[in-house]
């Protein structure tokens, strides 16, 4: 179990912080042309001004910033192509760049958390990490947090924008430049991946959902259940892959009151608390390969408060409690 863990011999406390002798590099994505809302792309500049860094060592970690891998604009405004993809071209470049980066974190043996940046990016991060235990023939689970399926395919989207297609492109479904980085697809299985938080989706995505048969925990059963419970569910399901998994939350899986700063808003959103004991829990079950939080818009926050509260999450994820 992680978290703080505390040892007590009459009347002397020894503490020990969740971090200690742990080490993860954080590596930004400012990439916002997955989205149709600028403001997206500043969401790890964001999350650095909340002191993500300085926080995270508080726990114990040795941090490592790798700073923001370039994300390279186009040269003309996008223009829908025949498979209705708005920048395709620069997005799968970012991802490749990207996959390869956190390969190269797992191979140091450090817990690479990535900051976004739209959504389309956990397309590169879940990439890099299933292509690096791919080949030592282990599997990859996957927690994926969001208000929206993002499970579109060029055929069913109907704004053409990628942030609603990476979990159908992990699951090999859509566009061959983006379900075929480092090579192989899938990069998860079906059975190994569970989604937390939908309320938002298009008739496309039930239909791919049912067919493939993956996990989702609506708000719907997140109200009859409790995050609880269905998160206890989603950490089974997320640990029958052999490695462990990834988790990616998306800021708009919150409700809008707590978290204003996205431009892909519903309302009846999870809670403060509810987003906190998930990844309470998380931190608890361990398994968790890879961190990623996407979608912090700067433009549309209010004071920051949604990039602070992105930084709580992750500092929940690796371990902080309240006591």
């Amino acid at each position: 179990m992680s978290g703080l863990l505390s040892e007590q011999t009459g009347t002397t406390m020894t503490s020990r912080l969740p971090g200690a002798g742990r080490r993860v590099s954080i590596v930004g994505v400012p990439c916002g042309f997955g989205a149709s809302v600028a403001g997206v792309d500043l969401g790890p500049a964001a999350m650095r001004v909340a002191r993500l860094n300085q926080r995270i060592a508080q726990l114990g970690y040795e941090v490592r910033d790798l700073g923001d891998i370039r994300v390279d604009c186009p040269p003309a405004p996008p223009t829908a192509t025949p498979e209705k993809i708005h920048f395709l071209p620069e997005i799968a470049a970012t991802c490749v760049q990207l996959a390869g980066d956190v390969k190269k974190i797992l191979e140091g043996g450090e817990l690479p958390i990535v900051l976004g940046g739209d959504h389309s990016i956990a397309i590169g991060t879940v990439a890099g990490v299933a292509s690096f235990y791919r080949e030592r023939k282990q599997t990859v689970g996957l927690i994926w947090f969001d208000a929206h399926a993002d499970m579109n395919t060029p055929e069913t989207s109907p704004s053409g924008n990628i942030h609603g297609m990476p979990l159908a492109v992990l699951f090999g479904n859509g566009e061959p430049r983006l379900t075929d980085i480092e090579g192989f697809a899938p990069k998860i299985e079906p059975r190994f991946c569970a989604h937390i938080g939908a309320r938002d989706v298009d008739p496309g995505e039930r239909e791919l959902i049912r067919r493939l048969g993956v996990r989702f925990f609506t708000m719907r059963e997140i109200d009859e259940r409790g995050m609880s419970a269905c998160v206890d569910e989603a950490i089974a399901i997320a640990t029958q892959a052999s490695a462990g998994y990834h988790v990616t939350f998306d800021v708009d899986a919150l409700d809008p009151g707590d978290a204003p700063g996205s431009g892909t808003v519903v309302r009846g959103g999870l809670t403060y608390r509810e987003a906190h004991l998930a990844m309470e829990k998380i931190a608890e079950a361990g398994g968790a390969l890879s961190l990623e939080v996407v979608e912090i818009n700067t433009a549309l926050d209010i004071n920051n408060r949604t990039a602070e509260l992105g930084v709580e999450l992750i500092l929940s994820a690796l371990g902080k409690t309240i006591l």
